[in-house]
């Protein structure tokens, strides 16, 4: 349907905006605990943000169905670092202990 493939484009539009305009965004949802620990994560580690959310379990579903197809990730949150598409939750945890985000971000 029209209306669909517009609010899709327009949802990937949103979040490409928002990478075109800050070296991390987080892209969530309402009610799923792994957005909340990736924000955690970045603000204990001192480290700017941009949040995007995208409705809970029965809410936005058509809208994160598009960035699902755009990305290939299947699950919540998809986190991009300087334009690139690095992964969930665990890979955040993986570049924060690693010391490479901070090396990504220099």
């Amino acid at each position: 349907d029209i209306g669909g493939k517009y609010e899709h484009q327009q949802t990937v539009e949103e979040v490409n905006d928002a990478i075109d305009k800050h070296d991390v965004v987080v892209v969530g949802m309402r009610h799923n605990p792994f957005p909340r620990k990736a924000k955690k994560l970045l603000d204990q580690n001192g480290i700017k943000y941009e949040y995007l959310e995208y409705g809970s379990y029965t809410s936005e579903w058509k809208r994160r169905g598009a960035l699902k197809m755009w990305t290939g990730w299947q699950t919540f949150p998809m986190i991009f670092v300087k334009g690139h598409f690095v992964g969930g939750y665990d890979d955040l945890v993986k570049l924060v202990k690693s010391g490479d985000l901070k090396k990504m971000l220099a």
